[in-house]
């Protein structure tokens, strides 16, 4: 019988994952919940809610409760997590359950504590440890921080890339940047506008955005469905890859200046660390085609995407929470470096 029960959970812009120990990944689900605005109650969570989004259906408010990675409606945050842990099952056990939250590095304290109170509000009640996602994402990678080695994080979620150089499970070099997938979707709308004339939707955006990225992958163009901004009727366009590849640009160069920076304030004992465990691309943008080989250039550092970069800081959540990681190690166990071998796929 276990005596605690756990949950790990990245809490996204996009998505929200859930973890619980001897069960693992039990909710991937949109972080979006559905409200009947007449009387006042959550009708719909998750994928559900986030199919009504963009369809106005009467009577119904499609809400997103976090904003560049960190809450914006905390009310809207709670209920969705009640949602989630709901159909989580988290039973109850003898001692009080433990929960792992994930926060970007630039979270303040203000909205780290509104994330464990968005947590702890459900029942059973959790001991909730917040931990900042580069961290979980360089345990999620396969990078063994307990030795002291040095780990170069870059992840790319939906509302904000984290950049980070890890060692000893602590952050030596961080830079939290507000924009990710949402941005480079809006972006790739506003071109669409503005240059064929097109309203698209977000997902239509996103769709563009993995399928051309910054190469085009393999087409010259993908089809879409919009609306025809003079005559508001539906209509059918080809989209060329060099309007995506123009839109993501800005964001795309912000990301790869950051990396940039960081490189040149990295103390000299990490240089090693970094050049043998390369630079590590997890969350969803880092499917993003043409991205690893744009850091790498500008870099000049080899750079990898990691092994499903969707669920790494989950993964490195769970292992954390699970105890088969320990964070802030010793003076002596940073003394004997190891070297990294994170979990990677070819780009």
């Amino acid at each position: 019988m276990r005596l605690r029960a756990g949950v790990a959970i990245d809490l996204g812009t996009v998505n929200t994952l859930v973890w619980v120990s001897g069960r693992g990944l039990v909710v991937e689900e949109p972080s979006a919940i559905a409200v009947d605005t007449v009387l006042g109650k959550v009708i719909a969570s998750g994928e559900a809610a986030e199919a009504l989004a963009g369809k106005e259906p009467q009577d119904v408010e499609v809400i997103h409760p976090l904003r560049d990675g960190v809450i914006a409606d905390l009310d809207a945050a709670a209920a969705m997590l009640q949602a989630f842990l709901g159909r989580a099952r988290l039973r109850r056990v003898l001692l009080r359950p433990s929960a792992v939250v994930c926060v970007p590095t630039g979270a303040t304290s203000v909205e780290r504590q509104a994330l464990a109170r968005a947590v702890a509000t459900r029942r059973p009640r959790c001991r909730v440890r917040v931990i900042e996602e580069p961290i979980a994402a360089a345990t999620g990678a396969g990078f063994d921080l307990s030795s002291g080695a040095g780990a170069f994080i870059v992840d790319v979620g939906g509302g904000t890339t984290e950049i980070a150089v890890v060692t000893g499970g602590r952050l030596v070099r961080a830079e939290s940047l507000r924009l990710g997938g949402n941005a480079m979707d809006e972006a790739i709308a506003h071109a669409v506008k503005a240059e064929l004339g097109l309203l698209i939707g977000q997902k239509a955006a996103s769709r563009l955005k993995i399928e051309l990225g910054l190469t085009g992958g393999t087409a010259e163009s993908v089809e879409t469905i919009g609306v025809d901004l003079q005559k508001r009727t539906p209509r059918v366009e080809r989209i060329p890859a060099r309007l995506v590849a123009a839109a993501l640009e800005r964001s795309v160069a912000a990301i790869a200046d950051a990396v940039r920076e960081i490189l040149l304030d990295l103390p000299p004992g990490l240089a090693e660390d970094v050049v043998r465990g390369k630079i590590c691309l997890a969350g969803g943008g880092a499917l993003l085609p043409g991205l690893a080989s744009r850091i790498e250039a500008v870099a000049g550092a080899c750079t990898l995407v990691v092994d499903d970069p969707l669920r790494c800081v989950v993964r490195g959540a769970a292992e954390i929470l699970e105890g088969r990681v320990e964070l802030g190690a010793s003076p002596a166990a940073r003394a004997t470096r190891a070297t990294s071998s994170p979990r990677t796929r070819e780009r």
